[in-house]
């Protein structure tokens, strides 16, 4: 659509107004809402008969999740089709930061697709490999990580100040732990209906608005931050990201008709740490993904505790079950955890005019 209607233009100078990144970000994100609602009720039914007994219920979990037993699972296909569909059309597809985080977004669901197989179909919560699946998305990540320092640098911004820190080929490691931990965070944050998909995107709206700064000369400079050429076509995809969000919501709230998965949490992860990344605002994204951070710190804790104590720090892990067991409501988590991300994407927007 995008290169259609830049030809287009030529004849009907009223479309020129497709070439603005801000309408067409308005465009994908209506158009990947319009696809989730359209297919996303026959995908659900689609798995539910594929699947039959779905996700299967941790035993030691929460007493409430045991009414969950038979939900569908593989949800995050309903995002990634709907994504990939309306950025392939929205987007300027010469763009090569708009390819990296493509290629990331669907390597890593193709990865959480075959977890989230393999635990439906041996109805086991081990599912694939945990040491073999980092180290995939570690070489993904590294390879994407790799191209964006091509593109552009090899440098590390700092909150606060307009200065760039050039780590070398260090960048590289760094970029991948990013990608890689913000893949792996969104998918700890997925234990409950809804609790993952809200904060998804509202980093996913606070980073279209990084990325479009950036992306903008006259605006990076009065802002001082480091643009970076091109990378505001990344907008558009985060609006289409945005979109698919708010339609995935609706199956997904309390009770929930499918759940995200692997397929959706790992793929929409690697996509908000790869543009982290290359909006070399990797620092922010602690800031915004706040609620990520949280969730695996509270792994991190928990297991650490456990294994120099034998003890539990948390009555479960991750922390939003540790609450359930204190006796919240599921609702009241889900909603508090929303509450939470907009307060970190706040804060995190507010400091970029602090410089």
């Amino acid at each position: 659509m995008y290169m259609f209607l830049s030809a287009l233009s030529n004849y009907l100078p009223e479309v020129r107004i497709f070439h603005h990144i801000t309408c067409r970000t308005g465009a994908a994100m209506i158009t990947s809402l319009i696809i989730v609602f359209l297919c996303g009720p026959h995908i659900i039914v689609l798995l539910s008969n594929l699947q039959g007994r779905g996700q299967p219920i941790r035993a030691d979990g929460p007493r409430t999740h045991l009414k969950k037993a038979g939900t569908p699972t593989m949800g995050g296909l309903i995002i990634l089709s709907s994504v990939m569909i309306s950025g392939l059309l929205w987007c300027n597809l010469f763009n090569i930061y708009f390819w990296v985080v493509l290629t990331v977004t669907l390597v890593f669901g193709i990865i959480g697709f075959y977890d989230d197989y393999l635990k439906v179909t041996q109805q086991s919560h081990k599912g694939f490999s945990g040491r073999m699946r980092i180290c995939l998305e570690f070489l993904i990540a590294a390879i994407a990580a790799f191209i964006i320092m091509g593109i552009d640098s090899s440098g590390l911004s700092f909150p606060f100040f307009n200065h760039m820190l050039n780590i070398g080929l260090l960048f590289v490691p760094f970029a991948a732990f990013v990608i890689v931990g913000t893949s792996n965070a969104v998918n700890f944050t997925d234990g409950l209906d809804g609790l993952a998909i809200v904060p998804v995107m509202v980093a996913s709206a606070s980073f279209a608005l990084i990325a479009y700064l950036a992306g903008n000369a006259v605006l990076s400079d009065y802002l001082q931050m480091y643009h970076v050429h091109g990378i505001g076509e990344l907008t558009v995809l985060l609006g289409a990201v945005v979109g698919a969000g708010l339609g995935f919501l609706w199956f997904n709230v309390p009770p929930a008709a499918i759940f995200m998965g692997d397929t959706g949490s790992l793929s929409l992860g690697g996509l908000l740490g790869t543009i982290a990344v290359a909006t070399k605002h990797e620092i922010f994204l602690i800031v915004i993904g706040g609620v990520f951070v949280i969730e695996t710190l509270s792994v991190v804790i928990q297991v650490g505790f456990f294994r120099i104590t034998g003890e539990r720090f948390f009555l479960m892990a991750p922390i939003h079950h540790h609450f359930e067991k204190k006796g919240w409501t599921e609702s009241q988590i889900v909603i508090r955890f929303w509450i939470i991300s907009i307060i970190f994407a706040l804060i995190g927007l507010a400091t970029l005019n602090l410089r």
